[in-house]
């Protein structure tokens, strides 16, 4: 058979450099051989030396390199950035979760029937507690019941909620415990009118940001409330992030947890205390000279989606909204909450 090499009709060709070791041989556009930079003399290396061809541009040639002249050199990447495998003592591969959902280490979590039913029987303060639905058995019904008498919310979850706020083992339920010790408010009522003063309470309806409530909470109590009403149900839950927002007020401010704000309206007003519901439906604005504030008041803000409950809204004294000449006409409930505690403390300051 003819050795295609020997084909008199070929153009003899140019005689060329040895090829790298690696076994690829490069053209320019001209379709003609190159010398890769790392192989050339001038770049550490020689034509012939043994280390694999890794061209730094895309299609083999060398192009990376002259469109980067003269800039500075790209960073190296950083040795503790880790690895989108991690490698365990074992030596298996496992995947790494970045964005898997880690609780804050400033929440102490609960985990399991028997020490979630211990701690209710020991009365400590817990704020939620998830239990795996479909669970039935004597602890599932006795954690239940004590929480039901606590004013504590339970929420039969599935157990992909239950990964998500622990990678620890569970065992079907997770509960967090509360930071701050909730206070009975018949006891703060009373208390206050024994004491000779003038009451001056905030009832918080379903307000669910954290960082809100921790800086209403801040406002309530640089600017004279006595104590912060919320809802067992419904309602942000007071954490490290509500804490640290509230710049130490959770800590000093009195906050009452009740099952029924409409009970807790009612309880209010036949203790004399004027509920002022703050609400954009309302026709008068505050700073009104007919509204008076000197007097026993609870102030009424709604949720950050839809704002009082209509229920509730029937059942205050009085309705303010928040006079505004913009044409957005919203405002965030932590700054329309400090507006009308503003209102309350000005017009106590000047009787």
């Amino acid at each position: 058979m003819e050795n295609p090499t020997d084909r008199p009709d070929r153009p003899e060709r140019p005689n060329r450099p040895a090829r790298p070791v690696a076994g690829r041989r490069f053209y320019d556009g001209a379709n003609r051989p190159v010398t890769p930079k790392q192989f050339r003399p001038d770049r550490g290396g020689s034509e012939f030396d043994d280390r694999p061809a890794r061209p730094r541009g895309r299609g083999g040639s060398d192009n990376r390199d002259d469109a980067t002249e003269g800039r500075a050199p790209r960073p190296e990447r950083s040795d503790s950035r880790p690895p989108y495998r991690e490698r365990n003592e074992g030596g298996n591969d496992r995947p790494r979760y970045e964005n898997r959902p880690a609780q804050a280490s400033s929440i102490d979590m609960l985990f399991g029937l028997r020490p979630i039913l211990e701690a209710l029987n020991a009365g400590r303060t817990l704020e939620k507690i998830f239990l795996l639905r479909g669970t039935k058995n004597s602890l599932v019904t006795d954690i239940s019941t004590a929480a039901r008498a606590a004013g504590i919310q339970v929420q039969m979850v599935p157990v992909e909620k239950l990964d998500n706020l622990t990678r620890k083992n569970h065992q079907g339920a997770v509960a967090f415990v509360s930071p701050i010790d909730y206070a009975p408010l018949d006891n703060i009522v009373s208390g206050l009118f024994e004491e000779g003063k003038v009451p001056f309470l905030l009832l918080l309806d379903r307000i669910t940001d954290v960082r809100n409530f921790g800086a209403i909470a801040r406002t309530a109590e640089c600017l004279g409330v006595q104590a912060i009403v919320v809802p067992s149900r419904g309602a942000a839950q007071i954490n490290g992030d509500a804490l640290k927002t509230s710049a130490g007020a959770l800590n000093i401010l009195p906050v009452c947890r009740e099952v029924s704000l409409h009970e807790t309206i009612r309880f209010l007003q036949q203790s004399g205390i004027t509920v002022v519901a703050c609400t954009e439906k309302a026709d008068e604005a505050v700073g009104s000279a007919a509204v008076d504030f000197s007097g026993p008041v609870a102030v009424l803000m709604g949720s950050e989606e839809d704002g009082i409950s209509p229920d509730l809204l029937n059942l205050a004294d009085v309705k303010l909204k928040v006079p505004m000449t913009g044409q957005i006409q919203s405002l965030n409930v932590g700054v329309a909450a400090g507006i009308m505690l503003f209102e309350v403390a000005r017009q106590r300051v000047s009787v």
